[in-house]
């Protein structure tokens, strides 16, 4: 690419971004959207008080993720035609990776309430404590041992 212009790189940066939110968005959509529905069970009633605290937290968790996903949608319809795609492309970037963030832990403190609730309080710190060093390493580790390789 190395003959675009800054504004078709722009564009281009701002489509692949949308296209990622895209398919981020679906999943805690769905997730968050569960996870609304889990208090009108009959068992809710039944969770302790830290059940109920990891609960809250997967909730707020997805909520937010929810809204830091979707932000740069409403940026873009707030801002449209009035040429800040470059603040777009850096706002969305940073709001994606807080909801990416924020989804690794919602899905980890899922974890944690379904392992306490199966098996114990044990089976549940440990499975959160891989759950968050599997997130880490997929979506922050891995990325960054990329190799360097220079912009055309």
């Amino acid at each position: 690419m190395a003959d675009e212009t800054q504004r078709e790189r722009l564009n281009r940066n701002w489509e692949e971004l949308l296209q990622e939110l895209r398919v981020s968005q679906t999943g805690v959509q769905i997730l968050t959207g569960f996870l609304l529905t889990v208090p009108f069970s009959q068992r809710f009633s039944d969770l302790s008080d830290l059940q109920v605290a990891a609960y809250l937290t997967a909730l707020c968790g997805g909520v937010l993720s929810t809204g830091f996903l979707i932000a740069p949608v409403a940026f873009h319809r707030v801002l449209f035609r009035k040429r800040e795609k470059a603040w777009l492309v850096t706002a969305a970037n940073l709001c994606a990776r807080a909801g990416l963030v924020l989804l690794a832990l919602t899905v980890s403190s899922v974890v944690f309430l379904v392992f306490d609730l199966v098996i114990g309080l044990s089976a549940a710190v440990a499975s959160t404590a891989i759950a968050l060093a599997f997130f880490t390493t997929l979506w922050a580790v891995v990325p960054m041992s990329a190799p360097k390789v220079e912009e055309e």
